[in-house]
């Protein structure tokens, strides 16, 4: 039997389209997890939406002339965005950059289960069977969309999108549409030495292409990746090496502040013997007195971290901030002094910096803990704020402005603290800040 021609039934009923574009988008709604927007009911509501909207474009879109055909499918595009964007928590960029992938992945899975389809009514059954056409479809389907929801799973980080820029989006978008053009290049313009009249080609041609376009966007997508993690990765070390000079840098400063104190009770205790005027003992009293204080506040029992507390307090004292202190520090002798350096200097940097916002010198507060709690050592640190919190991951979503890359502090900590095994968590309640780090009790360092 000869080959149907264009004219016969080579052209993807529009419902089918739709479908692929939907499933298309849940699939990349389930792959990011972490960045929904909608629970429950809502989703479930915005995506059976979605898919009557998508529906009703293409049904209402097939009339259209050809010179048309790219309006429409420009349509099915923007809905897949708005369906994207409001199911998960991304930027405008990113949903566009997601939406690359999504779209070729829906016109693979199309293109594939109607040139199957064509196959089997073409060259063996001889006629059209809408029931063979949709089983069809249907399988190709769940084996296109299940093979790469395997394999973006695979290479998604923590269930998230990963931070894109416009350049990236556009560069993704270029690559989609150039693909998407000539992959249907056969239906605009039939007679020219790269398309064809017949069927078999054109599905040869928009199959093989399509498949093409989405091999180079997840390779794109997974370099980028890389460059992102590598990123993160270096940002996190920055910080760690950062806090670690914030502690040597005042060492050398609190010890030769320790020698001189201790020089000056000697002269305090000599200048006792050679006088005794009442105003002087007096002053000689209270001068004892301060340098009683002061050898008393931060001294935890473990060197560094009464290095750090000092340097945050002096500095808190100068913002009227009221830093409280309660800490075993003999429970953190298992740590390296880099690690306690970046999960206290830290905590107490992004607690600094939440309270100096406050305009009430009295809500300035910050208590920091460290005790035993059975086999583990809990470091709590707690802070009052003002204003609204947004959440991303755990982690407090960046005031800073550009929130691309935010959270490296948190991060840090968090690296420091698996390290021994231990977790972090983030609570607020009544305008109350607790950061939690849980580690084991002397394990060894990863």
């Amino acid at each position: 039997m000869s080959a149907f021609t264009v004219s016969d039934f080579s052209t993807i009923p529009r419902y089918y389209t739709a479908l692929a574009e939907w499933l298309s988008c849940m699939l990349l709604v389930s792959t990011f997890y972490n960045q929904h927007r909608l629970r429950g009911w809502r989703m479930a509501a915005a995506s059976a939406a979605g898919l009557a909207a998508l529906e009703l474009e293409l049904i209402l879109t097939d009339s259209l002339p050809v010179s048309l055909w790219s309006v429409g499918m420009a349509g099915s595009a923007a809905l897949m965005l708005a369906l994207l964007l409001t199911c998960l928590d991304l930027r405008p960029v990113e949903g566009g950059y997601v939406l690359t992938s999504g779209f070729m992945l829906a016109e693979f899975a199309a293109s594939l289960s109607w040139q199957l389809y064509y196959y089997y009514a073409a060259y063996l059954a001889g006629e059209e069977q809408p029931l063979a056409a949709l089983v069809t479809v249907l399988l190709t389907y769940a084996l296109v969309f299940g093979v790469y929801g395997v394999l973006s799973r695979r290479s998604c980080v923590d269930g998230r999108c990963i931070v894109v820029g416009r350049r990236e989006m556009l560069a993704a978008a270029v690559v989609a549409v150039l693909f998407f053009i000539i992959s249907n290049l056969s239906f605009l313009f039939p007679d020219t030495p790269f398309t064809s009249h017949y069927a078999a080609e054109i599905f040869n041609i928009r199959t093989l292409v399509d498949l093409g376009a989405l091999a180079v966007l997840f390779a794109m997508y997974f370099q980028q990746q890389e460059l992102h993690a590598r990123y993160e990765l270096d940002a996190i070390q920055t910080v760690l090496e950062t806090q670690y000079v914030q502690y040597r840098q005042p060492r050398e400063s609190i010890d030769l502040i320790n020698r001189k104190y201790h020089d000056l009770k000697h002269q305090i205790a000599a200048l006792r013997a050679e006088t005794n005027p009442q105003r002087r003992d007096e002053w000689l009293d209270a001068m004892e007195s301060d340098i009683k204080v002061y050898e008393a506040q931060n001294k935890t029992g473990n060197s560094i971290l009464d290095t750090v507390l000092t340097s945050k307090s002096l500095y808190c004292q100068k913002h009227g901030i009221s830093l409280t202190t309660v800490a075993d520090g003999t429970l953190l002798n298992f740590m390296d002094a880099m690690d306690i350096c970046t999960i206290f200097g830290n905590a107490l940097d992004n607690a600094v910096e939440s309270v100096l916002k406050i305009q009430d010198r009295e809500k300035r507060l910050i208590h920091l803990s460290v005790s035993g709690e059975r086999d583990f050592v809990l470091i709590r640190v707690e802070n009052y704020y003002e204003g609204e919190l947004t959440f991303e991951q755990g982690l407090p979503r960046s005031t800073k402005g550009d929130d691309r890359f935010h959270g490296f502090g948190v991060k840090s900590i968090r690296y420091s603290a698996q390290r021994y095994g231990g977790t972090v968590s983030i609570t607020t309640e009544r305008n109350w800040f607790d950061l939690k780090v849980l580690i084991p009790k002397n394990t060894n360092k990863k």
